[in-house]
C-alpha cells in the first residue's frame, strides 16, 4: 500500500478506568510511543478522528441504550465494562474513527487504515456493552459502509475473543459476512462452528473455534488456507478486521500461542487475500508492549 492512514487522537485517552483494569489508556500510550521510534511513523498519514453522531450510533444500537450511555453516572454499566465522566465522548469518537476510515478509502483518500481506538467494541450487542465494549465500532462502520455504496464487506475478527456482538448484528445479512478465528470454550461463550448466520444470512458467519493451547501453526491453517478461499468465494468490496492482538503467546488474557511473527503472517494473509481496500480497527491486546509490537508489525505490511 502506498498511502496509510493512522487515526488516532489523545482524545481516547479520556476513557478512565479503575486501576489494575485490563482495558487502560497504557494500551494506546505503548502503541505511540513504539511508533514514534520507527521509520515506518514517518511514513503514516496522520488522521485525526471525527465523532460519530446520534444517528449515525443508531445504523446498529437502540436508540435507548445510547441515551442509558449518554446519561448514566461513573461506574460499571455491566461486570467488566467501566464508565467514566467522558466514556460516552471518546466512544462516540471511536466509532467516528471507522467512520471516516470508510469515507476516506471510498474517496480513495488513503488506500488502508489502522484506527488505534478505545474503548473496544466488538462485543457490543445492539442494547447492552459488554466485555470492555461501549459501541460496537466496527459493526457501526459496517452498517456506515453499506449506505455509502458498499454491497459485499468482509469482517476478519482475529481477536482471540469471539466477537459475539458484531456476528448477531449482522447473522441475518449477507451483504456482511462475518469471520472468526476465536479460542473456545472460552469468554464469551460463543463463537461455534454451528453458528452459521440465520433467515437470509444463513452461511454467512464462518466461526474457526480453536483449543486452550494452540499456537501459530493453528492459526496460520485458518489465515493461509480457510479464510482466503472464503474471501474468493464472497469477492468483497470492504475489508475491515477486528484487530485483537490477545492471541499472542505472551498476552494474559488468553491461552493462545502465536508469536509476534505469527501476527506477522496473519496479517499478510489479511492483505494478501484481496484488492478490496482494508480498515484493521483495534480491538484486544492487554500486554501493552507485544500489544504494541505487534501494531507495528501489523503497519510495517500495511506499507510494504
Amino acid at each position: 500500500m502506498d498511502n496509510v492512514a493512522f487515526i488516532y487522537d489523545d482524545i481516547f485517552l479520556k476513557h478512565e478506568t479503575p486501576e489494575g483494569h485490563p482495558e487502560s489508556k497504557e494500551r494506546l500510550i505503548a502503541i505511540v510511543n513504539h511508533l514514534k521510534n520507527k521509520e515506518i511513523w514517518r511514513k503514516l498519514l496522520h488522521i485525526k478522528p471525527r465523532k460519530a453522531t446520534e444517528k449515525e450510533l443508531a445504523l446498529v444500537h437502540e436508540p435507548h441504550y445510547i441515551d442509558k450511555i449518554k446519561n448514566s453516572p461513573a461506574g460499571y454499566i455491566e461486570p467488566d465494562t467501566y464508565l467514566s465522566e467522558h466514556s460516552y465522548e471518546v466512544a462516540c469518537y471511536a466509532v467516528g474513527a471507522v467512520l471516516q476510515a470508510v469515507d476516506g478509502v471510498l474517496n480513495k483518500d488513503f488506500d488502508g487504515v489502522f484506527c488505534a481506538v478505545r474503548p473496544p467494541g466488538h462485543h457490543a450487542e445492539i442494547d447492552s456493552a459488554m466485555g470492555f465494549c461501549i459501541f460496537n465500532n466496527i459493526a457501526v462502520g459496517a452498517a456506515y459502509a453499506k449506505t455509502k455504496g458498499f454491497k459485499k464487506i468482509f469482517i476478519v475478527d482475529i481477536d482471540v475473543h469471539h466477537g459475539n456482538g458484531t456476528q448477531h448484528i449482522f447473522e441475518d445479512d449477507c451483504s456482511v459476512f462475518y469471520f472468526s478465528s476465536n479460542q473456545f470454550p472460552f469468554y464469551p461463550g460463543t463463537g461455534r462452528e454451528l453458528e452459521m448466520g440465520r433467515g437470509a444470512g444463513e452461511g454467512c458467519t464462518y466461526n474457526v473455534p480453536l483449543r486452550s493451547g494452540s499456537g501459530t501453526k493453528e492459526y496460520l491453517t485458518v489465515f493461509q488456507d480457510i479464510m482466503p478461499q472464503k474471501i474468493r468465494e464472497v469477492k468483497p468490496e470492504l475489508i475491515l478486521v477486528s484487530a485483537g492482538y490477545d492471541m499472542h503467546k505472551d498476552d494474559p488474557m488468553s491461552y493462545i500461542n502465536v508469536t509476534t511473527e505469527g501476527v506477522r503472517s496473519i496479517i499478510r494473509s489479511i492483505l494478501k487475500s484481496s484488492y478490496a481496500p482494508k480498515i484493521f480497527v483495534l480491538e484486544g491486546g492487554y500486554n501493552a508492549q507485544v500489544l504494541a509490537e505487534c501494531v507495528g508489525v501489523t503497519l510495517e505490511e500495511m506499507l510494504s
